[in-house]
């Protein structure tokens, strides 16, 4: 019977223990949190700002090709080629210095055999060359380059690319544009302080975010910035991550 006393004495100085022990536990833990929540000085906030713009500059590139077993055949014919391209873009109204040819790419093709292996013979020569149209005459070149397709007429191989749309001020709003995500993070910072019942100080770091330059409307980004190049009408967007003192009311 003693020994029944004892056992359960012993267990309910354990049970004693281990509850004072998680009150412990506790209590540590809370002030723990309250000296965390209590010691925070700063605040960092992500702030932005956006901008539609006009495409200014248009590049367009298309290409042609010809193939020969004789390779000076098929120079012959490029150069006949690159005659009729020309005669093409100035008749629709563009000036010769517009015009800049890449260099001629060569592509040798051999003969396969029987046994599908490639042979030491020469099938055929394979020249292309690239022209590109730089201008700021935005409607013009696009119609152009949709038109482009006319010399299959003459019997030209030619491949028109889509056109590159571009913005070249950039450089002249991209300040204004980080003054005003500045701002933007500031208010931001404002209203979280007063919800919590403290005051903004003065910023104490700030750093730019990559420049997010989109199709209007779109919500892509990327860790490492869009340039879209396809559409003519843009979105820019500015992004700085600002950090703020806190002061108590």
């Amino acid at each position: 019977m003693n020994e029944f006393k004892n056992k359960t004495l012993c267990n309910i100085i354990i049970a004693i223990i281990l509850v004072i022990g998680a009150i412990v536990s506790s209590l540590i833990v809370t002030n723990g949190i309250v000296e965390i929540k209590t010691s925070r000085t700063s605040i960092i906030v992500t702030g932005s700002a956006k901008q539609q713009i006009t495409s200014d500059l248009i590049v367009w590139t298309g290409s042609f090709h010809t193939k020969s077993s004789d390779l000076q055949d098929a120079y012959t014919n490029l150069a006949s080629n690159r005659s009729k391209v020309t005669k093409h873009l100035l008749n629709q109204g563009l000036k010769e210095n517009q015009l800049i040819y890449s260099s001629i790419s060569t592509i040798i093709n051999y003969v396969i055999s029987d046994y599908g292996m490639y042979t030491n013979e020469i099938d055929y020569y394979d020249l292309s060359q690239t022209i590109t149209i730089s201008s700021n005459e935005i409607d013009k070149i696009t119609e152009i380059s949709r038109n482009a397709t006319e010399l299959l007429n003459e019997d030209v191989a030619f491949q028109s690319n889509a056109p590159q749309y571009l913005y070249t001020k950039l450089a002249d709003i991209k300040v204004a544009m980080l003054a005003e995500a500045t701002k933007d993070a500031r208010k931001r910072a404002e209203m979280i302080a007063e919800n919590a019942g403290s005051k903004l100080g003065g910023l104490t770091y700030a750093d730019m975010g990559v420049m997010q330059i989109t199709p209007l409307y779109s919500n892509e980004v990327s860790d490492y910035g869009i340039n879209d190049t396809y559409s003519l009408e843009k979105e820019i967007t500015a992004v700085v991550h600002c950090t703020f003192e806190i002061k108590k009311s």
